[in-house]
C-alpha cells in the first residue's frame, strides 16, 4: 500500500514553509513531524498535518509570535480566534506608531525648509492642574536622566496627554484640549512644569503656546515662558500595551494593610500583592495564583488619596497597571521588585 507520509522536502513544497523553518518549528515543539527515523534522523509528516502546516505558514507571514502560533494550533477555536484578534490589534498599533513617527519625520523635514507655525492649546486650568498633580510623583527632578527629566506633553485629537517616568514607574493623565495649529509634543523640564502648575491656581482657562523652541503658559493674566528639553522622550505608547491576567480591587485601608517584606536588593519596604483564581480576567491564560512584589512607597505615591484603586497584574515580573474607578483619565504603571 502506498505511503501517505511526506518527507520534509515534500512538506515544505506543499505548505509554503521552508525546510529550515520546519526544522525550527520542530525544535521549538510547535509543529513536530509524525515520525523521525531514529537511525537517520529523517523527518516524515502525515498527510493530515498539511492543513496545520499551511496555517502556520500564513501565521508566520503576518509575524505572529511563536507563543501565539502555538495557541492557535493547539487551542480551542475560541482561543485561536482570540489570539488572531490580539495579534491584529498589535499590528494595527504598530501601523499607528509607524504613521506617527513618519508624520514627525515629515514635520522635522518641513521645519528645515519652513519655520514651524505656532501651536496653541486651550485647556481648563483645573483639569490641567489635576493632570500635572497626577503624574508629578513619577517625574525625576535631576539631570541624571535627561531624556525623562520632566513631564512630557503630547497633544492630539482634542486630548493633551501628560506623561512622566523615572524608569521604575510611569504615570499618564489626560485632559481635554483645543488645539490650534499642528500637533505638538514637548518635554517640559520638571522645574518648568512645577512653575507652570503654580500659575493655574485661581484661573479658569490656560493657554499653552509652543512657538519654535519656546514654551509659554498663560493663565489669569499671568505668563511664564521657558525652553522645552531638547531630548527625545521614550515611546511611552508601547509601554501601555499590557496583557493583564488578573485584576485586584483594593480600598485605601486594604492598601495600607498589605503585608510587607524587605526587598532583597534595595532594602526598600516592599508590598506583597496576591491575586487568586477569582481575580483572573475572563479569557486570560492565567495561573491560579499570582504573587507580585512592588515597592510599597511607590505604590502609595501612585495611589495618592484615592479611596479605591484597581491593580491589573500580568505576572511576577511584568509591569502592573494602577487604575482608579473615579479617574478614568489617569493611571500609572509600576515595575515589580525582583525576588
Amino acid at each position: 500500500m502506498e505511503s501517505t507520509m511526506r518527507s520534509i522536502g515534500e512538506m515544505a513544497r506543499a505548505s509554503g514553509l521552508g525546510v529550515s523553518a520546519l526544522r525550527f518549528y520542530d525544535g521549538a515543539g510547535v509543529f513536530v513531524p509524525a515520525e523521525v527515523d531514529p537511525r537517520t534522523g529523517y523527518r516524515r509528516y502525515a498527510a493530515e498535518q498539511l492543513p496545520d502546516a499551511r496555517l502556520l505558514a500564513r501565521l508566520r507571514r503576518v509575524g505572529m509570535p511563536l507563543a501565539g502560533i502555538t495557541r492557535v494550533l493547539t487551542g480551542t477555536p475560541d482561543q485561536a480566534r482570540a489570539e488572531l484578534d490580539a495579534h491584529l490589534r498589535r499590528l494595527q498599533d504598530g501601523l499607528t506608531d509607524a504613521r506617527r513617527e513618519l508624520s514627525a519625520v515629515r514635520s522635522l523635514l518641513d521645519s528645515r525648509e519652513f519655520p514651524m507655525p505656532q501651536s496653541t492649546l486651550t485647556v481648563s486650568a483645573a483639569a490641567l492642574a489635576a493632570a500635572l498633580d497626577a503624574v508629578r510623583f513619577a517625574a525625576p527632578a535631576g539631570a541624571d536622566l535627561p531624556a525623562v527629566a520632566g513631564i512630557f506633553l503630547d497633544a492630539e485629537d482634542g486630548v493633551l496627554h501628560l506623561v512622566a517616568t523615572d524608569r521604575y514607574r510611569l504615570a499618564v493623565a489626560d485632559c481635554p484640549a483645543e488645539l490650534s495649529g499642528p500637533t505638538v509634543s514637548a518635554l517640559l523640564p520638571t522645574a518648568l512644569a512645577d512653575a507652570a502648575r503654580a500659575l493655574l491656581g485661581d484661573a479658569d482657562q490656560a493657554e499653552l503656546v509652543f512657538d519654535g523652541g519656546q514654551f509659554t503658559v498663560r493663565a489669569a493674566g499671568r505668563e511664564l515662558s521657558g525652553e522645552p528639553a531638547g531630548h527625545d522622550f521614550p515611546d511611552y505608547r508601547r509601554l501601555l500595551r499590557l496583557e493583564p491576567t488578573h485584576r485586584v480591587v483594593l480600598t485605601a485601608d486594604q492598601l495600607r494593610a498589605l503585608p510587607l517584606d524587605a526587598a532583597a536588593d534595595s532594602g526598600a519596604p516592599t508590598a506583597a500583592l496576591t491575586a487568586t483564581a477569582a481575580d483572573a480576567l475572563p479569557g486570560a491564560e492565567a495561573p491560579e495564583g499570582l504573587l507580585v512584589h512592588v515597592n510599597r512607597d511607590f505604590l502609595l505615591e501612585a495611589a495618592g488619596g484615592a479611596e479605591q484603586l484597581v491593580l491589573e497584574l500580568g505576572g511576577p515580573i511584568a509591569p502592573l497597571a494602577i487604575r482608579f474607578p473615579s479617574r478614568a483619565d489617569t493611571f500609572s504603571l509600576l515595575m515589580p521588585v525582583a525576588r
